[in-house]
């Protein structure tokens, strides 16, 4: 039944998003987020999982827009190679630049995570009291780039 099921959606991905940049874009997005789960799996600080928890169900709420954004780009202009479809004002350039940046982003994202795993940093403050996990505010970070990149994705298509 598996198998099956992933040739269906790999027939409704290569018909939604091609076989060029759009899909490699959204692609690139998702092993990012994947990627983030995976090691988010192996943590096992408390504080700091508490805290990537929301992270990673922010991120996952991205990937339906994301999916949205290479649809729509390939609707406007499929790609079935690897060179980014021309368009008026180089606007679709600019769209799969974020889209490549926010994947990179994401990429980045999983990339803090896995460093937080491996620091000591305690948000513990001298006088008993506790403050923002330093590790979660530096994945929080980068995971806001990967919202902005989307957002401005969007953006472009919408002008």
């Amino acid at each position: 039944m598996g198998f099956l099921r992933d040739y269906v959606a790999t027939r409704r991905d290569d018909h939604e998003l091609g076989r060029g940049v759009w899909r490699r874009a959204h692609d690139r997005f998702q092993r990012g987020l994947d990627r983030y789960h995976q090691i988010l799996e192996g943590v096992t600080d408390p504080d700091l999982r508490a805290g990537a928890i929301p992270i990673a169900n922010d991120l996952a709420d991205l990937l339906p827009r994301v999916r949205e954004v290479c649809m729509e780009a390939h609707r406007r202009a499929p790609s079935e190679t690897q060179d980014i479809p021309a368009s008026k004002g180089g606007y679709l350039s600019d769209v799969h630049r974020q889209l490549s940046r926010s994947g990179n982003a994401m990429a980045q994202t999983a990339e803090a995570l896995t460093m937080a795993r491996f620091t000591a940093a305690s948000a513990q403050q001298p006088d008993g009291s506790r403050e923002a996990d330093p590790r979660v505010q530096g994945i929080q970070r980068r995971a806001d780039s990967v919202h902005e990149c989307v957002a401005q994705a969007e953006a472009l298509l919408r002008d």
